[in-house]
């Protein structure tokens, strides 16, 4: 049967339910296009994505998409590991570095505890990505270790995983390739933030991974890519259910990102904040990172069978952090992506911005409130994140936290430090926090950090 895309545009346009054949047909003809052979226009596929903008998709029909733009590509096979495979998502956030401590955790989870053919008993393929507007990348900030490799094939995947329990790479040009045109179309036509546009972005990517289970970190708040707290939930839904049609276990926490995560947003900043905690060389300033990280890789670990519930897991994940067993499994995970780990000696001492600033409270009060948003945005604009795909970025720029909301401030107390390689970009980042911050009489109500939890028995699967 032909499937022409003009057909499958004005049914979605009038509301009408896609079959199979026709999403399968079209992220086909998405990926099999040739300059010579268009099967379908960007003018078409702008139009589709628009008209599912506007009218959504069914649970069917999201699960269909989903497994499209999956199978569009290579997929990852974990089978021959015989372990329990899982990975963790999150919608992003600032100074959100939770994945650099939750890999090496779960990995010492796993070594600690192999299965009888000696692979070890749980393995973390965790493909990440850059950073984009006001959120940070996991790629760039692993990418300022010197020799440190992001982009290994499938084979170097399957390699380091037998050998070190986790790998932190990049998704490669032929792992869910269908995405890639979908991603850009997106940015271009105001599409961005379909909650059905996203979940099929964000599951076909986690789902070629060959999971068994997988952790979702859903962002909410005034730092969230989600404008409000209803539709952060129904994404997280959203994703619960998709990959639970898939065959995957998924959780998805809601979590604040009123303000930023830990005591530093950046790139190399944020690997420094984390070799201290896996180091055990804990600031107060990291308490909720190192709470966050605990709670999503309990999750994990309770669903990889090595807790009998996630409060048990977060208590586990806390040992193995202060065991140092995390850190000589991040040293086996960096080491065998080619990174040098000598640099992990003194992680300080590689923080060398040419200019720095220090923002001081203008009054005595408490600190109220901020636009994370607009503290993202401020770290991006000294250097440490990018406008558009492509953009160079700074290892050493970003800001250093030294107030969490809720906190009693006193005049002249330094709430920020900022970090770039250029002093020209010291001012407008400064104006922007400035801004932002609110100092009042009387303490605020602090959200806490998990707001809710999505899983099959919530939804009533």
């Amino acid at each position: 049967m032909n499937i022409h895309p003009i057909d499958v545009i004005l049914h979605k346009r009038d509301g009408l339910t896609l079959t199979d054949d026709e999403i399968r047909a079209l992220v086909r003809a998405i990926v099999e296009r040739t300059p010579d052979r268009q099967l379908v226009t960007d003018a078409q596929i702008a139009a589709l994505l628009m008209a599912i903008f506007l009218r959504g998709l069914d649970p069917r029909e999201l699960a269909t998409l989903t497994s499209a733009m999956r199978f569009s590509g290579d997929t990852f096979d974990a089978a021959p590991l015989h372990t329990f495979t899982i990975d963790k998502h999150s919608t992003g956030g600032v100074g959100d570095k939770t994945s650099l401590l939750i890999a090496p955790i779960l990995a010492a989870a796993g070594l600690a505890h192999p299965t009888t053919s000696g692979v070890p008993g749980i393995c973390v393929p965790m493909i990440s990505g850059r950073s984009l507007g006001h959120t940070g990348g996991t790629l760039d900030k692993l990418e300022t270790i010197p020799g440190f490799n992001t982009q290994l094939n499938l084979q170097q995947l399957a390699d380091t995983l037998r050998k070190c329990g986790a790998a932190l790479i990049g998704q490669t040009p032929r792992i869910v390739p269908a995405d890639r045109t979908l991603y850009a179309l997106r940015d271009h036509t105001g599409t961005v933030e379909s909650p059905f546009l996203i979940t099929a972005s964000i599951m076909s990517k986690k789902l070629a991974e060959s999971l068994n289970a997988l952790v979702l970190d859903v962002k909410v708040g005034s730092g969230a890519f989600m404008p409000t707290y209803e539709k952060s939930k129904f994404l997280a839904e959203l994703m619960v259910r998709t990959g639970e049609s898939a065959g995957t276990r998924t959780a998805a926490l809601l979590t604040s990102m009123d303000e930023p995560l830990g005591r530093f947003s950046g790139n190399w900043i944020e690997v420094w904040e984390c070799v201290d905690i896996m180091q055990n060389k804990r600031h107060p300033m990291s308490a909720d990172l190192i709470e966050l990280s605990n709670i999503l890789s309990g999750w994990m670990l309770h669903l990889a069978g090595h807790a009998s519930n996630p409060e048990e897991g977060a208590k586990l994940s806390d040992q193995i952090l202060q065991s140092g067993e995390a850190y000589k499994a991040w040293l086996r995970i960096i080491e065998a992506q080619g990174g040098d780990i000598s640099v992990f000696d003194a992680p300080a001492t590689r923080h060398k911005p040419s200019a720095t600033r220090v923002l001081k409270a203008s009054r005595s009060g408490y600190l109220a409130s901020m636009d994370c948003k607009q503290v993202g945005w401020a770290v991006q604009r000294l250097g440490a994140g990018r406008a558009k795909p492509g953009d160079p970025v700074s290892a050493q720029a970003g800001i250093e936290s030294h107030a969490k909301l809720g906190n009693r401030i006193e005049q002249g107390q330094q709430l920020f430090t900022l970090f770039s390689e250029d002093a020209a970009l010291l001012n407008e980042p400064e104006q922007m926090l400035l801004d932002t911050i609110v100092i009042a009489d009387a303490p605020p109500t602090v959200a806490p950090l998990i707001r809710e939890t999505i899983t099959a028995a919530s939804l009533g699967k």
